[in-house]
């Protein structure tokens, strides 16, 4: 039997895998795994059947903790003219206005999500563009499809509203109360403007108020002078703001002085913020000039946040839009392009942690791992090694959700063409 054969029923064992050292509490590298998998469960009962699975190496289902299901798979009708970051937001802004109806988004969503249970994702955080109306059209799709999901992919959103656009003593508040309702995230893009500490606040204690955990855009620019993300820190530390709060991007660190980006970084870990880098996207868009050949990556400080005790974790970020004209949501394709992107490949050997336990952290999805009596949601690859599993794509990878094989087949591009006709 090939070890790709997994049985469809009864109780299996899988044996002579191997799982980063990390993942289990003890050790180093890689370490031996053997399984049983029983009544959907990771169980110690005797099994059915027994597999070798010849050193094949073993992970968690992935967490994508910042994506944009609202946006993902419009390049067809609505491309980015230039690839740069001014182009992506007018573009995107023209589309939300001409398109965004409630069968569009959902159709579009719905495309997504079965590509990421495909690739072995089992938890999504959603950014949602939330200025109004169409915080009244996305988020009910939105609870929708969390609902449809629910066993499959656990969905939690996130409203973003631009901090200059967004009207503390106005409007923002009933987008505020949707989110709410939904039971999601109070989100917001940071970048430097007059006022900034009273908008921080002014959000922070809407947040606060309502319960709800924090999710900023921040600082996504090659301009050394942005630095909101020290305003944030500053201000969860002035307000004494007691939720999650979660800073993505952060590019503009890079860029700056050494002493200044550091300092920053101080700020961060006091105020205990996390940190989520989404190294593909960034490297699409940042430094983008017309003939000229990028001179930086567009990714932030992650050795530095690490070793200050940051929590810093990675996700897709956009996929098929004008932010990023490619992607899939595939968690394996992010933590190899993230390896290579941002050299996590000698010193620390625990970067793993950074698309599964630490994402679930910052989001408090719960996080079993592969433990007994955890759910058996897993994704197996044929690599054997670090060196095998980023050399290849790892497209005949198993992904197993409650005990048993997946069927992995994509969904064909070919569904959306209908939608792309609409613009």
């Amino acid at each position: 039997m090939d070890f790709r054969d997994l049985p469809k029923t009864g109780s299996y064992r899988l044996e002579n895998m191997r799982v980063p050292a990390c993942l289990t509490g003890s050790g180093e590298g890689l370490v031996p795994l053997s399984l049983t998998i029983a009544g959907g469960r990771i169980s110690d009962a005797p099994a059915d059947a027994v597999l070798d699975m010849k050193g094949a190496m073993v992970f968690p289902a992935f967490t994508d903790m910042h994506t944009h299901l609202d946006k993902g798979h419009i390049s067809p009708r609505a491309p980015n003219p230039d690839g740069t970051f001014p182009g992506a937001l007018a573009t995107v802004g023209a589309d939300r206005v001409a398109n965004w109806s409630a069968s569009d988004v959902r159709a579009r969503m719905d495309f997504a999500l079965r590509c990421a249970f495909a690739h072995g994702t089992a938890r999504i955080r959603t950014h949602l563009d939330s200025l109004p109306p169409q915080d009244e059209i996305s988020f009910p799709v939105f609870r929708e499809m969390r609902a449809e999901w629910a066993g499959r992919i656990e969905l939690q959103a996130s409203c973003l509203v631009a901090i200059d656009r967004m009207e503390l003593d106005g409007r923002f508040q009933r987008t505020a109360q949707i989110v709410a309702e939904s039971g999601a995230v109070l989100g917001c893009v940071a970048y430097p403007m007059p006022g900034i500490e009273a908008q921080l606040d002014g959000f922070l204690n809407t947040a606060g108020r309502l319960g709800l955990d924090a999710d900023f855009h921040v600082d996504e620019t090659g301009d050394p002078a942005a630095d909101a993300l020290r305003s944030i820190a500053e201000a969860v530390m002035r307000t004494g703001f007691g939720g999650h709060v979660t800073v993505g991007h952060c590019c503009s660190l890079a860029v700056q002085e050494e002493a200044v980006a550091l300092s920053t970084l101080d700020k961060v870990a006091k105020a205990g913020l996390h940190v989520v880098s989404l190294p593909m996207c960034n490297m699409y868009l940042q430094d983008r000039v017309a003939g000229r050949t990028p001179r930086w990556r567009g990714v932030t400080m992650v050795q530095e946040m690490k070793a200050r005790g940051i929590p810093v974790a990675f996700a897709s970020d956009n996929t098929r839009d004008a932010f990023y004209a490619y992607g899939d949501l595939d968690m394996l394709e992010v933590m190899r392009e993230a390896t290579r992107i941002a050299h996590l490949d000698h010193g620390a050997d625990d970067w793993v942690r950074a698309f599964t336990t630490t994402p679930d952290a910052a989001c408090r999805f719960a996080s079993p791992g592969l433990t007994p009596g955890a759910p058996a949601d897993m994704v197996i690859t044929r690599a054997r090694s670090w060196s095998e599993l980023f050399s290849r794509p790892q497209a005949d990878r198993i992904v197993i959700r409650s005990g048993r094989q997946i069927d992995r087949t994509l969904p064909d591009y070919a569904e959306l063409d209908a939608l792309m006709e609409t613009a």
